[in-house]
């Protein structure tokens, strides 16, 4: 039975250590290229026609920000469509309606697409409005978004070159400091953006559309096979096929885009799943064409990693299960030499510190300020194990559920006033609440035994996993009774 735990445990850490070795990779891409220079822009005359997408599913207490803010863009109105694609069950629509005729009499080309099904859900809508869409540009934003008026001049000019499909804009945070879920959240959407995206760009890697906030080719979009719903992730997807098709993308990391992070501990359980579940579909879906393409060998290799990199978290679940019995196991004195050689895996802990690290060094001027998150961020990402483990079995295994949004509500967390959101209302729970309160307390009883047998090195880590189920736990209780209460 030793061996068997031991065995896994060396596969665990294999997995965690190789995943987070690409950070590693990441750095030494970025400082290769730190002498590059940017892209040269031809000049533009902005004379060609834009349909910006709102691809909206009950959200009434941010819909009117959202309309507001994208019929401020500044840009010949003869030339601008809006498109709000409603898929709503409730009083949005109401909303919509009546923001669509006020902004409709003020001489704005805004036009209500409600459907009475969510037939492929986001997808389903994008592709349906696309039907209709008149612009040779396509601009896409989330309901939590508020592009800044001069987005599209900002933007638009990075298409000069014919064979750019895509231009993605860096996520910019409404309230980053509302809370220490939305700071711990901030912390680890920085890396994705300033490091992953940045520096996959400039390295000549695939990246991704992050589903709102950027510019779609319209040619680009239909060419590459169009939005599918066959996965929870039809950003992802479509961006891999657009790319392996020829086409080109930019990310704009100076250009930034106000957004909304989730506020509420459920909410992002459920982010965190589509997210997870979805880009497993994806790599199932995507990875067979990315191995068959006429691509160089360093692009397949870095999309495999890319699009697999949600491993990681039944690696971590695993870990911090096997950590407890492991003590029991090191106490025989049997491998007392693999357990020395084993020590060689707490770089993995060092790459992803050193990641996030020239992250926040790169976008603020107190960034050490900020790297106090991150053993918070690390313990979240333990905590979050349970969650995301779930969603990787499910994609693994093929199983289908419905795309469930984050909703939001446009408050502030001071005042707790998303607790008084309908959409919060129905909030319990789950199992996996439970689940993740005992690991807490298993993994409590490993801090025990880590003092009572003076395995003191190994003590930060058992507290980090206990740190990380329980803040998870307790947060997904407090909001769920608050809720209910509120």
């Amino acid at each position: 039975m030793s061996e068997f735990i031991l065995i896994l445990y060396i596969l665990c850490l294999s997995v965690l250590m190789f995943f987070s070795g690409q950070g590693v990779l990441m750095l030494f891409y970025k400082l290769k290229s730190r002498s590059s220079h940017p892209e040269q822009l031809q000049i533009c005359e902005f004379s060609d026609r834009v349909t910006v997408q709102l691809p909206v599913y009950n959200e009434m207490y941010v819909v009117e920000r959202l309309i507001d803010a994208v019929c401020k863009l500044d840009y010949d109105r003869t030339l601008l469509e809006i498109q709000v694609l409603d898929d709503s069950t409730d009083e949005t629509t109401e909303i919509i309606k009546k923001k669509v005729a006020e902004k409709s009499a003020a001489g704005i080309d805004i036009k209500h697409i409600h459907r009475t099904n969510r037939n492929g859900f986001k997808s389903g809508a994008l592709r349906e409005g696309l039907t209709t869409a008149t612009g040779k540009y396509i601009a896409i934003f989330d309901a939590d978004f508020i592009p800044r008026p001069d987005f599209l001049y900002k933007v638009l000019p990075y298409f000069a070159n014919e064979k750019i499909g895509m231009v993605q804009t860096r996520w910019e945070h409404l309230n980053e400091n509302s809370s220490l879920l939305t700071r711990v959240q901030s912390l680890a959407l920085n890396g994705h953006f300033l490091i992953e995206q940045s520096v996959r760009n400039k390295a000549g890697f695939f990246i991704n559309f992050n589903g709102t906030g950027g510019i779609w080719r319209n040619e680009c979009i239909v060419d590459s096979g169009n939005w599918q719903d066959d996965t929870l992730t039809e950003d992802l997807d479509l961006s891999y096929r657009a790319q392996l098709n020829g086409w080109k993308f930019i990310f704009l990391k100076d250009i930034t885009t106000p957004s909304e992070l989730p506020d509420e501990i459920n909410a992002l359980k459920s982010q965190q799943f589509r997210w997870t579940k979805g880009a497993i579909e994806t790599a199932r879906k995507i990875l067979p064409l990315v191995w068959q393409a006429q691509i160089p060998v360093r692009i397949k290799l870095q999309s495999t990693f890319h699009l697999t990199g949600n491993f990681v978290f039944p690696a971590i679940l695993l870990t911090g299960i096997l950590n407890v019995p492991l003590i029991l196991v090191k106490q025989n004195g049997q491998y007392e030499t693999l357990f020395n050689i084993m020590s060689v895996f707490l770089l993995a802990f060092l790459s992803s510190f050193l990641f996030y690290v020239f992250a926040q060094k790169e976008l603020y001027v107190h960034w050490i300020k900020k790297i106090f998150l991150f053993p918070l961020f690390l313990a979240g990402s333990m905590g979050l194990a349970v969650n995301n483990s779930l969603a990787v079995l499910q994609g693994l295994m093929h199983v289908k559920s419905e795309f469930v949004r984050t909703p939001k509500y446009g408050g502030n967390i001071s005042d707790n006033s998303f607790m008084k959101s309908i959409y919060f209302r129905n909030t319990r729970p789950a199992i996996f609440t439970f689940i993740e309160l005992a690991l807490a307390l298993y993994c409590l009883a490993g801090v025990f035994l880590s003092i009572y047998y003076f395995e003191f090195a190994v003590l930060p880590f058992h507290l980090l996993f206990f740190a990380g189920f329980a803040f998870i736990a307790a947060m997904s209780f407090r909001h769920s009774y608050l809720i209910k209460r509120g």
